[in-house]
């Protein structure tokens, strides 16, 4: 039996029902209770978090658990609790906010609204006593209090004047257009690249320091670099970045998988929840890296985390979880942590072997446990150990079953449940490249079988599309990045595939993005779709973040379905796209990390791949495994969408390939190795 029970506990989101039984008499966002706060004449107090918050769930258990602070906050104030993850829109409102309020952001992110619903405070997380230069939780709510009591007009006015400045800048990077001469060449490239060398750790790999993010759009736009100019300090970046990646705590030595992002330089120390949409990217990187390099190490990780994916995150539905806590038995990390004494118990004589190659001590080498991480390489070790590196391997691999056993005996973390569109978009798309890198056909099947579900469970009977699906519910409306996303994969689907359907559904639902999302006063699209009326302001997102901005991809969609479909206008808006913002790309390459990629294929071109004749499907499998950036590829069988990039390419027999390039078009071959010959020819080195 509970003590205390709120309006949450109807809600889905794990988020929310975490906090279903907090004495804070929680609302979720919605017509009960905004109306609530405009018939009270309250302010509002949003707190927005996710299930994976290891500092959300500390400040549940601080404040929001404390029978004191719940009854002050429900006195003064309506509570709406908001899961970020289903409610992005209003996240990116409120988020924006605060920083410009506080200079500032995270979560658990805390914001006072008027009834109305106008920002005028806030902040991320408060403790439940003054420390760390914040005030404590309950003087927050009490200086709010008496401001709004006695201070009414300035706090209207700081709301008002904070709406605008979200007004304004809803605009950044659209006002100065960039003329198309001095953006689309190598220059601007080369700028780019040079930009983000200057953040480039040359040591550990990455870019910038602690707290370190994988930025895996910066890496493979540093992998293509090399491969169009033959740079190799870009090559040496991103495998650097991705060998210490791979060798750090930050992935899951034991099971697979990475986690959100290291608090260290070094990649050791993980911040443990594991999202769904970083081992997508990270997935789909390494899957480039592979296809590049050949390293079988990398082709290791692929399958280890898919399979990780696979154990974890995946439905039996066919959907793609959302998220794993960091936390369990409410200690950070505890589930993938391990003391030399309890491996030793599992492995016996081989815990020595494994402890010296994965660093773990009788100390610890973390908060007095141990992560396992690779400090030398399988190779260098193996010599030191002078043994042969195949049995080392061999025996490393029969440990990791063992311990991978044992832990799963323990009290896991927490599952987040929900199915987000967009994010199992972006899975459904590392799935398929995981498949073009490595032809293990049980990766195409797995995107066949998750697009599948999407539309059975997200899509209603009249074609709209939802943002999230939990217990046969579709819920909220979906955003920019869900449909972006959702498009990008249905575009690759049909490549791996073959199947003409799917390019046909990303046609249509193209025409419905530009008509729900589209800007009437720029190339750009709205975050929110037309109609939706419970948001202040409707954001038009261009920043390349955890997840690539709607309106970057949407860029990229515009221009190869401008190609495939010979639309003229699509491709036009999709150069305008990228223009506008061709300043901050080439200034800020970290933060426009999708956008500099469809620039660089702008400048260096799209290799568009014609695939006739009949059964081609041996050739397409292994077009699909040699490293082809900026590639659209479509089938021209006997029967299908009749597109003009196939026009006069139709025929039987022996299958052939068309290449075309820069509107030119090449004599048919009739093998992929052919076929890099002829994209070989142009390139710079």
């Amino acid at each position: 039996m509970h003590s205390f029970t709120n309006r949450l506990q109807d809600e889905t989101s794990p988020y929310l029902l975490q906090h279903a039984h907090n004495p804070v008499d929680w609302y979720p966002w919605g017509p009960e209770a905004l109306e609530k706060a405009r018939t009270e004449n309250k302010p509002i107090l949003v707190s927005i978090g996710y299930a994976a918050c290891h500092w959300c769930h500390v400040m549940e258990r601080e404040s929001f658990e404390n029978e004191q602070t719940a009854a002050l906050m429900n006195k003064h104030f309506i509570n709406i609790k908001i899961d970020r993850e289903e409610r992005p829109d209003l996240d990116h409102i409120y988020m924006d906010a605060v920083q410009a309020m506080t200079g500032s952001g995270g979560w658990p992110l805390n914001v006072f609204l008027t009834p109305d619903t106008k920002p005028f405070y806030g902040g991320t997380y408060f403790p439940p006593q003054r420390a760390f230069n914040r005030p404590s939780w309950e003087e927050t709510l009490l200086g709010v209090v008496q401001a709004f009591r006695e201070r009414r007009h300035e706090i209207d006015a700081q709301a008002d004047n904070l709406l605008q400045h979200l007004h304004q800048s809803n605009s950044f990077g659209i006002n100065a257009t960039t003329e198309a001469d001095t953006l689309f060449n190598h220059d601007t490239l080369q700028a780019c690249y040079e930009q983000l060398m200057k953040t480039a750790d040359r040591q550990w790999g990455g870019f910038g320091k602690a707290p370190k993010f994988p930025q895996t759009f910066s890496i493979r736009f540093l992998l293509r670099h090399y491969h169009f100019t033959g740079q190799k300090d870009a090559l040496d970046q991103a495998l650097l970045s991705l060998d210490k990646m791979m060798e750090g705590g930050i992935y899951d030595q034991i099971g697979g998988g990475f986690a959100r992002y290291s608090t260290d330089t070094e990649w050791l120390a993980p911040h443990f929840e594991k999202m769904l949409y970083d081992n997508a990217l990270l997935v789909s990187v390494y899957a480039e890296a592979f296809q590049l390099t050949g390293r079988q190490r990398y082709r290791e990780v692929i399958d280890e985390t898919m399979t990780f994916i696979a154990r974890e995150l995946t439905a039996p539905e066919g959907g793609f979880y959302a998220a794993l806590d960091a936390d369990s038995e409410g200690v950070e990390g505890k589930y993938y942590t391990w003391s030399r004494a309890e491996i030793r118990s599992v492995l016996g004589d081989d815990e020595t072997l494994f402890s010296a190659f994965y660093d773990i001590s009788e100390a610890g080498n973390w908060e007095h446990t141990n992560i396992p991480w690779i400090r030398k390489s399988l190779e260098i070790f193996a010599v030191r150990e002078q043994a042969d590196p195949e049995w080392v391997k061999e025996k490393l691999v029969h440990c990791k079953q063992q311990l991978l056993a044992v832990r799963e005996k323990r009290v896991r973390p927490l599952l987040d449940d929900k199915i987000i569109l967009g994010w199992n978009a972006l899975m459904n798309l590392a799935c398929a490249d995981a498949y073009a890198a490595t032809g293990d056909m049980a990766y195409r099947d797995l995107a066949v079988r998750n697009m599948s579900f999407l539309r059975a469970a997200c899509k209603d009977e009249a074609g709209n599309w939802y943002h999230t699906w939990k217990n046969g519910q579709a819920r909220y409306p979906a955003f920019l990045d869900d449909l972006a996303n959702l498009l990008r994969a249905l575009l690759r689907l049909q490549e791996i595939t073959g199947e003409m359907s799917w390019l046909e559904e990303a046609r249509l639902l193209t025409e419905t993005v530009l008509e729900n999302f589209g800007d009437t006063e720029t190339p750009y699209f709205f975050y929110t779709p037309r109609g939706q009326a419970d948001v202040i302001i409707r954001k038009k997102e261009v920043y390349d973040g955890a997840v690539p901005s709607g309106n970057a991809v949407m860029a990229g969609n515009l221009y190869h379905l401008s190609v495939l479909f010979d639309i003229k206008s699509w491709a036009d808006r999709a150069q305008a796209m990228v223009r506008m913002l061709g300043n901050a790309i080439s200034r800020y390459p970290g933060s426009f990390g999708v956008w500099a990629g469809w620039l660089q294929e702008m400048v260096e071109g799209t290799n568009e791949i014609v695939l006739t004749g009949d059964n081609p499907e041996a050739v397409r499998c292994d077009i699909m495994g040699y490293y082809i950036p900026n590639k659209i590829v479509a089938g021209a069988g006997p029967e299908g969408l009749d597109l003009p990039l196939l026009e006069g390419r139709k025929r039987e027999g022996k299958p052939a390939i068309y290449l075309c390039r820069n509107n030119t078009c090449q004599a048919p071959v009739f093998s992929a190795k052919e076929l890099i010959s002829l994209i070989n020819r142009d390139k710079k080195h």
